[in-house]
């Protein structure tokens, strides 16, 4: 997991790319695949991407619906 460091700068951190990855899920639930074709050319391989949902898993800021689909949480 590439986290900022003093060898890593954010820009290239799994955590610049957050924003990228719940933008798309802000316009609309979708399964992994549909997901990763949408963000492809801004993550480096489909194993960061994986890491990216995990994280944002853990963060609670995306969910798994029925149907194996991603669901961006909404916070009130």
């Amino acid at each position: 997991m590439k986290l900022p460091n003093k060898v890593v700068p954010y820009k290239k951190s799994i955590i610049a790319k957050f924003p990228t990855v719940l933008a798309e899920l802000e316009k609309g639930d979708k399964t992994p695949a549909e997901l990763y074709k949408k963000v492809n050319k801004k993550v480096a391989n489909i194993a960061e991407f994986t890491t990216i949902l995990n994280c944002l898993y853990a963060l609670n800021k995306v969910k798994f619906l029925e149907g194996d689909v991603l669901s961006y949480v909404k916070r009130d």
